[in-house]
């Protein structure tokens, strides 16, 4: 009767306990690709926002890089020259050049020219007044000008340059020489 019984207990086993085990791990597999369902409405919530900022930014991008194939003739208005370049300048900018030299090796590999880098980085540093370092929008936007124009100057520095230099002589400035003023004539000799 024992082993009838050991017997009936192992086929039910077999017959019940192995496919709901199967069963089991593809469910817990199944919910650990799709994640909680709770994640899944919080997300659908957000994605019209988010698609849409999506899309602009993307938009934003396109014609940067159309911009920068508009301006530039040569490999470095190559679409691939530009982000990577750019890329490269705002990580030497913020003092991270381990990952600026994995990215200038990649900006060689796609035969882009490493001077224009040098330029856009040099015309960077004279802007560096201007750069707010909290706001990334104003780092982004002083690199992709500079990428454009390397010769660009600050405002500033441009009003300065076409004004002629003020004289240094003395440590106050002398007033203008006024004209010398003209002749009187003599008065009429008296007679004698």
């Amino acid at each position: 009767m024992r082993r009838r019984v050991l017997e009936l207990t192992n086929a039910v086993l077999r017959h019940v306990a192995v496919p709901s085990l199967v069963v089991l791990l593809g469910l817990s597999s199944a919910l650990a690709q799709s994640g909680a369902p709770q994640d899944q409405g919080k997300a659908a919530a957000t994605t019209p926002a988010d698609a849409a900022k999506d899309a602009n930014q993307n938009q934003r991008r396109t014609d940067e890089f159309a911009e920068a194939a508009q301006a530039i003739n040569g490999p470095a208005g190559n679409p691939e020259c530009v982000w990577l370049g750019r890329r490269v300048v705002r990580l030497m900018w913020r003092d991270d050049l381990d990952t600026a030299f994995r990215h200038l090796d990649l900006y060689d590999r796609f035969g882009c020219p490493g001077g224009h880098i040098q330029a856009a980085f040099r015309c960077l540093t004279r802007f560096g007044g201007q750069i707010d370092p909290k706001v990334a929008e104003t780092l982004d936007s002083r690199v992709h000008a500079c990428w454009i124009n390397p010769a660009a100057q600050p405002q500033q520095a441009a009003a300065a340059a076409s004004q002629p230099p003020a004289p240094t002589t003395g440590t106050s400035p002398q007033p203008a020489a006024s004209p010398a003023p003209a002749a009187s004539p003599s008065p009429a000799a008296p007679p004698k």
